[in-house]
């Protein structure tokens, strides 16, 4: 099992090399542009930002993007490239084609802070403009767009330029990032359908849950061998989470080292995919209840009617679990809400709003997992929409498809050794 399994390796890193720029009979070097949440609710973005920098060598990066719910800011992205210009005498002593930490901060922009309103969309941000800039570059290549939080900004950029749509390859670390976007979500769905995109919800967890864990290979042990000492990329990386792996948005970087950018349902680094159903969407014209479905990770949308001697401004939230979901006056006497479900379970919420006849309401919902057979009936309507496989021998600890990219682990990991290495020594 263990030769087959470097077998393939080898043959998938031949049908796509790209550890140089692009000379006669190689495949050109992916351009990339990440939008990230660093420093917002969760420090794994910082070892994704850290698995990048070592990587970086392989792309050309056209744009880092703070895209944060919470504190994040460009800030976090630029205090990284502090550190990767630390190791950059050594990077560049083993590879040429690292880009200087100069040239790195002038594509690090900062995006949207708030989450999109129920449009889906609102005012340009600097890092749309970078998404728009980037993919309307005169150049042949195909634009990769590296979602790790958010999709606001991505949504914000194919609003204000519809035109870019073609040239984009967007790998979206979606679920449970998904819950704090899902206007800017709705938007992409019903606007731009032929969007090539992975949405991968739950596949990229095969990074750091299932996989080969045992002795070095571990989630701490692997932080204690191989990254604690190397550079001050490595020390960094260390520092966060415990010295625990993460990294979960590392999938998609990994996918460009070893895999088939074009075809996301070949086995890659970043897990395998299939051709999306129909995205998942329920809208209720009334409170819902436990009894009700909806599938997990996809879009409930509640719509409400106001009282009729409802006056003024009327405003409302839905509360649930740790979210306050504001909710949206359509001006047709009704009040709409959406929400995402992360987790297949039973969400209760509750209704704080300045109409009486909403305020203290109570519901829920429960969300399932995807059939297993879904991806029998692929969208027609979304033709390039990839998403996790659901087959249950490809889920990690429930978990669907994360097997596909837990399968590679020793291999992945191995490589980000060799490559943390770098740091130490010319």
């Amino acid at each position: 099992m263990r030769r087959l399994t470097v077998l393939i390796a080898c043959v998938l890193a031949c049908a796509w090399t790209v550890a140089s720029p692009t000379t006669a009979g190689q495949a050109p070097r992916p351009r990339v542009v990440v939008s990230s949440d660093i420093g917002g609710t969760d420090p794994d973005d910082f070892q994704s930002m850290v698995y990048l920098l070592l990587c970086a060598d392989m792309f050309d990066v056209e744009g880092l993007i703070s895209s944060p719910f919470g504190p994040g800011r460009r800030e976090h992205i630029l205090k990284l490239i502090d550190l990767y210009e630390s190791d950059y005498p050594n990077l560049r002593a083993h590879s040429t084609t690292y880009p200087s930490p100069e040239s790195l901060r002038r594509i690090t922009v900062q995006g949207a802070i708030d989450s999109a309103p129920f449009a889906g969309f609102a005012r340009p941000t600097d890092g749309s403009n970078q998404i728009v800039r980037a993919a309307r570059r005169d150049d042949p290549r195909p634009l990769h767009v590296l979602v790790w939080g958010g999709i606001d900004d991505l949504a914000q950029a194919l609003h204000d330029a519809p035109d870019i749509l073609p040239k984009l390859r967007v790998y979206w670390i979606g679920g449970p990032n998904k819950k704090w976007s899902p206007d800017a979500y709705q938007y992409i769905v019903d606007r731009h359908p032929n969007l090539w995109i992975i949405e991968a919800n739950a596949t990229y967890r095969g990074w750091f849950v299932g996989g080969n864990q045992s002795g070095e290979w571990s989630n701490t042990a692997f932080v204690t061998k191989h990254v604690a000492g190397m550079g001050a990329l490595g020390r960094f990386f260390a520092s966060q989470l415990g010295g625990t792996i993460k990294m979960g948005d590392a999938p998609s970087v990994a996918r460009l080292l070893m895999g088939v950018p074009d075809d996301a349902s070949q086995p890659s680094w970043g897990g395998r995919f299939v051709r999306a159903w129909n995205r998942p969407f329920a809208r209720f014209e009334r409170l819902t209840t436990a009894a009700d479905r909806i599938q997990q990770f996809g879009v409930l949308e509640l719509v409400l009617p106001l009282s009729a001697g409802a006056s003024g401004e009327p405003d409302a939230t839905l509360e649930v679990e740790n979210q306050s979901i504001a909710g949206y006056a359509a001006g047709d006497g009704t009040m709409r809400f959406r929400f995402s479900a992360k987790d297949a379970k039973t969400y209760a919420f509750t209704i704080r709003s300045s109409v009486p006849a909403l305020d203290g309401k109570t519901g829920g919902i429960t969300a399932v997992a995807p059939p297993p057979d879904a991806a029998r009936q692929p969208s027609a309507t979304h033709p390039n929409w990839w998403t996790d496989d659901p087959a249950p021998d490809l889920a990690e600890e429930g978990h669907i498809g994360a097997r596909t990219v837990s399968r590679w682990r020793e291999e992945f990991l191995r490589d980000f050794a060799a490559r943390l290495r770098r740091t130490a020594s010319p």
